[in-house]
């Protein structure tokens, strides 16, 4: 069983470190190319399930690595709501807020690490109970907290894992013990 994690491409507030939480915006022309450069890795892979989240740079991801017609959307594949910091960069947010950590005080009038843990274990147990292969495409924050769930980690570890746009990050098992087998992996996937 492989858990393929794929973040979306690159968009302009990716790029730039702003939070992007709900705000939905598109992939740049560079994020369109990453998405069309993961094609040929993903191709013949045949996962029993293929989610998304709703947002458009991971529909738009989804798409142009060729699985648009296949992803089921899953609102709990949504990235964390910054609600008050949404659109800031972290060093923005530190100026009014010093040693601010997302993954320990999440946001004024957004989630916390709680909620996106919380949401992020629903996909683990899902995943777990299918027992199978599967692809998500979504965004860094909420992969992030699939991993550690995957894994058995607390949600504010999810801080460990920092996952590139368009790359593939894959689950799996080792001796019967959950694992991160890839982080950020860039080769074609294997049968």
């Amino acid at each position: 069983m492989r858990i393929v994690l794929v973040r979306h491409g690159a968009t302009l507030w990716s790029e730039s470190g702003r939070h992007t939480g709900r705000t939905d915006i598109p992939l740049t022309e560079k994020g369109r190319d990453q998405a069309r450069a993961l094609a040929p890795l993903l191709s013949g892979y045949l996962p029993k399930t293929a989610l998304s989240s709703p947002l458009l740079r991971a529909r738009e991801t989804a798409e142009l690595a060729g699985f648009g017609n296949r992803v089921r959307i899953d609102p709990d594949l949504l990235e964390w709501d910054y609600g008050d910091y949404e659109g800031l960069t972290t060093a923005q947010i530190r100026h009014d807020r010093p040693g601010w950590d997302l993954f320990s005080d999440g946001v004024p009038n957004g989630e916390g690490p709680e909620e996106v843990g919380g949401r992020a274990k629903r996909i683990a147990t899902m995943l777990r109970s299918e027992n199978a292969d599967a692809l998500l495409f979504a965004h860094g924050h909420i992969l992030r907290a699939v991993v550690a769930s995957w894994l058995g980690l607390a949600p504010d570890c999810a801080r460990h894992f920092a996952l590139r746009t368009a790359t593939l990050t894959i689950l799996g098992t080792e001796h019967e013990w959950p694992a991160l087998l890839t982080l950020n992996g860039l080769a074609p996937l294997t049968p």
